[in-house]
């Protein structure tokens, strides 16, 4: 079986083996592939893995052997699922892989907020601390998270996991999710309307998927009923956000601050006006990326792909 990786080193720059893939058939092994390199590189293979490379019902039709897209990431947006069933092709992707990593992130960018320790670094050493009157300084309010409302817009295994870290910090969790677990709830976590989370929540952390139903869905409107100066964490997809909305609402102080580990287009437009905004605070799209991460997701690209040709597909998202 041939199978063809066609931006490997999104994954995998080289720090993790492909061995236990190549055991599995031919495995040929790009980089980076571009728009109008993806059917000559599929060519007559039977199974593709792609983390960020758009497969679209045109490519399939003109690559009759494709059996089996593995995605390289919990995502699957950039398939054509419908098209793949049309066609009698196999989706899946890796689900959880990056649980405790994006969870872990998320108050990395909370306490870089917080704290705001890569200034305060860059301060010192730049002599400031050296000249300094008094024995301490620090530029702006600090902020303590005990006793704060963190309201979680997505409560699946990441929104559950920064539940967890956000009540060890001593924060009161309102969840919001389409289909609540009551068996979640506890002393300090409890399920809201969306209206009751924007409105009583000093952060807010989204962390659903985004769809066609909730894209754009932190915008003037939304952020309106937020608390003035509410902290907003994302670090699930750009496009939950309008990006102008979110920046206008930073330059105002309606919002405190913006954390976010990803953009609507990536990499980041030059003219994003999130990048000129007050207190902004972004990162390139690296939540899901420690290697312990990285580890779990090639691990399970083997298992499906495995099952896959074992006739027991797992993670089927087609």
């Amino acid at each position: 079986m041939k199978i063809v990786a066609l931006d490997a080193y999104a994954s995998n720059p080289g720090d993790i083996s492909w061995d236990e893939m190549r055991g599995l058939g031919e495995l040929i092994l790009y980089d980076r592939t571009q728009p109008d390199e993806v059917i000559g590189r599929i060519g007559d293979a039977e199974a593709i893995l792609t983390n960020k490379v758009e497969i679209s019902d045109e490519i399939m039709a003109a690559c009759p052997n494709l059996k089996y897209i593995g995605v390289l990431a919990t995502g699957y947006n950039i398939i054509d699922v419908e098209a793949a069933r049309r066609h009698g092709i196999t989706v899946t992707n890796i689900p959880a892989y990056s649980t405790d990593s994006v969870a872990q992130f998320t108050f990395a960018l909370l306490l870089e907020i917080c704290h705001r320790v890569g200034h305060h670094s860059e301060e010192v050493k730049n002599g400031r601390w050296t000249t300094c009157p008094d024995f301490c300084f620090w530029d702006g309010s600090l902020i303590e998270l005990a006793g704060k409302t963190m309201g979680i817009i997505g409560f699946g295994t990441i929104g559950q996991k920064a539940g967890r870290i956000a009540e060890a910090f001593g924060m009161e969790i309102l969840a919001y999710a389409r289909h609540p677990k009551k068996e979640l709830e506890s002393a300090h976590c409890h399920y809201v309307t969306l209206d009751e989370l924007l409105a009583e929540s000093d952060v807010i952390s989204l962390h659903c998927p985004q769809t066609a139903d909730n894209a754009g869905l932190i915008c003037q409107e939304t952020i309106a009923k937020m608390k003035d100066g509410a902290v907003l964490i994302n670090t699930a997809r750009g496009g939950l956000i309008k990006e102008q909305d979110v920046a206008d609402a930073l330059a105002s102080g309606k919002l405190a601050a913006y954390g976010a580990d990803a953009v609507i287009a990536e990499p980041i437009n030059a003219d994003n006006p999130l990048l000129t905004a007050p207190n902004c605070f972004l990162t390139p799209h690296i939540a899901w990326a420690p290697y312990e991460a990285r580890v779990r997701l090639m691990d399970i690209s083997v298992e499906n792909l495995c099952a896959w040709q074992q006739g027991k597909p797992q993670n089927v998202v087609s």
